[in-house]
């Protein structure tokens, strides 16, 4: 691809990043250019912010209705997986997924909780 040809379309890391790509110059050697975004890497993006942000509305609702605990909402919201919510808090795993429970989260202590509420902004 040639430098000129070298999509500038917008995404959603427009403001944050710009992607690094090898193309030709006018005398035909490669060098390197600058994109903001492609539509189809946009469109991929979009897509998974959009499953992102549903798993997120999802974790809220199973949090309200009393199906889970509030860790397992700010879990997804921060999306993070068990192992790395273990790995920044310090807790094993087994029991971040037993606090997931609203019964069991109840009786966290609120040193604890501040804890892990800390790792998970």
């Amino acid at each position: 691809m040639k430098k000129e040809e070298l999509p500038q379309d917008d995404s959603a890391l427009k403001v944050m990043t710009r992607e690094l790509c090898y193309v030709k110059d006018n005398d035909g050697k490669y060098t390197t250019g600058l994109s903001t975004g492609w539509d189809v890497k946009k469109q991929a993006l979009d897509n998974a912010w959009e499953d992102i942000n549903e798993r997120v509305e999802e974790a809220r609702k199973l949090v309200r209705s009393g199906e889970k605990s509030p860790i397992y909402y700010f879990m997804e919201l921060r999306l993070m997986d068990m192992p790395v919510l273990s790995g920044y808090t310090g807790f094993w795993s087994f029991t971040i997924k037993r606090h997931m429970k609203p019964d069991v989260f109840k009786n966290l202590s609120d040193k604890n909780w501040l804890f892990m509420r800390k790792h998970l902004k």
